[in-house]
């Protein structure tokens, strides 16, 4: 929900720049009647607490303390990532639930992958948009993985297999959708006619504001959250910076600000996500409690060590998306 305060800040901080750069009260207060307007007319309302509660915080998660623990790629540490393997590992070894990466083949086939290529994590060479389901199907998904020789032969699921072996082994899906909103959203929503359970054991989740929106057109029932990195413009994930050219690093710094107000203020409550998943070095108990304060969980990632394990579990007590359910490991962006 959004409180009074959010919509009180949102709309002087729109008043005051518009007014800035047109020194119109009139004009001021007429774009932002029209931003009023468009919020009223096009945000999706949250699904029922009840509903985001049943796939968040689930009943079977009591042995963690009510957290849940998602297996990052099914566990990419452990196990080949965004594999059968990886999603039998996962559960073997104490998660309950799994993110899974949705990507397509050059015939449309949805399966799971990270990256646009297949060059990190198989034998092969080239971007998915080359390669069929049939040439994939004929990769080594293990072959640069530390422990190729016991995974050796996996191969790249599709989306239906994975689906289909998550609700076997009862485990929550949290969906990542890197791009293509409109393959994506028929995809998975296809999915979700199938298997009406994934209503209640999954959520879909993306960087990208126009997926999550695209999601809740398709199928306004489904879960949904934003995940966000703050300062991911401007820097990679181990924080350095993205460009050596200071005027652009600077610039996209200021866009940072304004994609991390926006996504505080605007977004989140334009797509009436459930979640929010964040980078772990962001997260307090006040960060928590001011996305609580909207109805909004807080999902850290991605957390590999013991220690940073306690304390998302017994000082935050929010779920966290780590590699490894088995030993401390360098993190995956």
């Amino acid at each position: 929900m959004l409180q009074l305060g959010d919509e009180i800040a949102l709309f002087s901080v729109v008043f005051a720049f518009v007014l800035l750069g047109t020194r119109s009260p009139i004009w001021s207060t007429a774009l932002t009647a029209c931003l009023y307007a468009f919020l009223i007319m096009f945000r999706f309302p949250q699904v029922p607490t009840s509903q985001a509660r049943q796939v968040l915080r689930p009943a079977k998660n009591a042995a963690s303390g009510g957290v849940s623990l998602v297996a990052h790629r099914g566990g990419g540490h452990d196990a080949p990532e965004n594999t059968m393997a990886a999603i039998r590992e996962a559960h073997k070894n104490g998660a309950t639930g799994v993110e899974l990466d949705l990507e397509f083949t050059s015939d449309g086939v949805p399966i799971l992958m990270h990256d646009e290529t297949v060059d990190r994590t198989t034998n092969g060479s080239g971007p998915l948009t080359q390669l069929s389901f049939s040439e994939l199907s004929k990769l080594d998904a293990a072959a640069k993985h530390r422990l190729s020789d016991k995974f050796q032969g996996e191969k790249v699921p599709t989306l239906q297999e994975a689906v289909e072996e998550c609700i076997k082994l009862q485990l929550t899906i949290y969906f990542d959708v890197k791009g293509h909103p409109d393959e994506a959203a028929a995809a998975l929503k296809e999915m979700y006619q199938k298997h009406p359970v994934l209503y209640n054991t999954s959520i879909v989740c993306s960087f990208e504001p126009k997926v999550i929106y695209r999601m809740r057109q398709a199928d306004p029932e489904v879960v949904t959250a934003l995940t966000h990195r703050p300062w991911s413009l401007s820097r990679l994930g181990d924080g350095t910076p993205r460009f050596s050219s200071l005027w652009k690093h600077h610039w996209m710094q200021v866009l940072d600000v304004i994609l991390d107000w926006a996504h505080h203020h605007l977004l989140w409550n334009l797509c009436g996500v459930s979640a929010f998943l964040v980078q772990k070095n962001f997260i307090s108990l006040d960060y928590v409690q001011y996305w609580a304060q909207r109805g909004v969980e807080v999902v850290g990632w991605t957390v590999n060590t013991a220690e940073e394990k306690q304390y998302y579990q017994e000082i935050l007590n929010v779920n966290y998306i780590t590699d490894s359910l088995l030993e401390d490991c360098d993190p995956h962006y």
